[in-house]
């Protein structure tokens, strides 16, 4: 089916605004720890806090915004996340530049950094089918994964490079511009969204929301897997940077190489996702996936500084490179059946629920992972937070996702394709 110009022009500023937003995310992610470590002098447990503070929102925000989202256009919601969240990380910058940046001072911006954020990613997902129609939305979505995957390859390894450079404060002017150019594309959007005639009261459309998503088994299954990796892998990932500098010696060069590295595995497994779907169906590959994505990370807590920066960045790499493989690509096919499976009216409410749960237990894996550690030490911290991810991959093994063969077979009736009339003869 062809895309009307319209739509793929829309589509094209989604997706450069998904572009830039990613690049500025990358950076973040590599250079805010390691601006609380090198300049804060940040130990474990307030590293565990800062994930705490860049999470919590999701499991705060989620659901109300998700009735908000679904009661307002959603393209102006992601200009004011992404402008709001320009602004914040600007004001880092600025009192770090000072030298009046504090942990609490930059807990509480990272805090309301996050609350952008959760506006952020419950618009966004929400208004992908907008923009593009039922029989494009798995193409679209390998796409976007496609694409966040390529900046991931040179994101963490461009982030490490510059906070080596000129210093995490000023590598993180490359996060607010993107974020701007992100804010300015959105805003070129022309697609038509459709609002409910109707409101309820707001606690009843976010009850709504929650009972949506717990009546349909597949929703289910797709938010439980998340709410058992999700956390446990930032445990894992928030002690790793502190036991990458601290115990194995390691530079933000190198600690952001290991990471870009790994990120080659997230391109590779957005591009595979539909010729593996068309393969072997939709549900062998997560279930395949979650089991490697755990049992590479064993590989975490053996690593040691004996081995010499050149093999800890490949052999790291190559661990991040599988992980970061299976997870994009499950991703892209969960996302899919998401959206299938929930009609435009409902989206921004079941998206927000599936990250309320999700991305809300993060915080409590980010704070518990920062305790351990502080506890026991990284090593055997990571240890633990690793065998935590096989909880993953036994609920995935227990539930009807192993069972799916084309996402399409599960759409509802609004998200399928009209067929074609047939030609009158004559």
């Amino acid at each position: 089916m062809a895309v009307r110009p319209r739509r793929a022009a829309d589509f094209s500023r989604l997706w450069v605004a998904q572009g830039a937003g990613v690049a500025a995310a990358q950076v973040a992610e590599l250079a805010l720890p390691l601006l609380a470590v090198l300049t804060l002098n940040a130990s474990a447990l307030e590293l565990g806090l800062l994930g705490v503070a860049r999470w919590l929102p999701f499991l705060l925000l989620a659901l109300p915004l998700g009735v908000l989202v679904d009661r307002h256009r959603r393209r102006p919601m992601i200009v004011i996340s992404d402008w709001g969240r320009a602004a914040l990380t600007v004001a880092i910058i600025v009192a770090a530049v000072a030298g009046m940046l504090t942990m609490p001072a930059l807990l509480l911006l990272a805090a309301a950094i996050g609350c952008f954020t959760v506006l952020f990613e419950v618009s966004y997902q929400s208004i992908v089918p907008s923009v593009v129609p039922p029989s494009g939305l798995a193409s679209a979505n390998s796409k976007l994964a496609a694409t966040a995957a390529a900046i991931q390859v040179g994101g963490p390894g461009l982030g490490g490079l510059l906070v080596q450079l000129i210093t995490a404060p000023l590598a993180l002017l490359v996060t607010a511009g993107g974020y701007v150019i992100s804010a300015l594309s959105v805003g070129g959007i022309r697609a038509h969204e459709t609002l409910p005639a109707e409101r309820g009261r707001f606690i009843d459309e976010l009850r709504a929301g929650l009972s949506f998503v717990r009546r349909d088994r597949y929703l289910v299954a797709n938010l439980g897997f998340s709410a058992l990796y999700n956390p446990f892998i930032q445990w894992v990932m928030v002690l790793f940077l502190l036991h990458a500098v601290d115990e194995l010696g390691l530079d933000a060069f190198q600690v952001g190489l290991i990471l870009a590295i790994g990120a080659t595995g997230a391109l590779a497994g957005s591009l595979l996702a539909g010729p593996l779907v068309r393969r072997f169906g939709a549900g062998r590959p997560i279930l395949l996936t979650a089991i490697a994505e755990c049992v590479v990370l064993l590989v975490l807590p053996v690593a040691d500084a004996s081995w010499g920066a050149p093999l800890l960045v490949i052999v790291l790499g190559l661990v991040f490179a599988v992980g970061d493989a299976g997870a994009t690509l499950s991703s892209v096919i969960l996302i899919t059946i998401r959206q299938l499976r929930t009609p435009d009216h409902m989206l921004g409410r079941v998206n927000a629920s599936m990250r309320w749960v999700s991305y809300g237990t993060i915080a409590f894996g980010a704070a518990a992972g920062g305790i351990v550690g502080e506890l026991v030490g990284t090593r055997l911290g990571i240890l633990i937070g690793v065998l935590f991810t096989f909880a993953a991959v036994i609920w995935v093994a227990l539930g009807p996702l192993p069972r799916v063969t084309d996402p399409a077979e599960l759409a509802i009736p609004e998200r399928r394709e009209p067929e074609a009339s047939p030609v009158a003869a004559g």
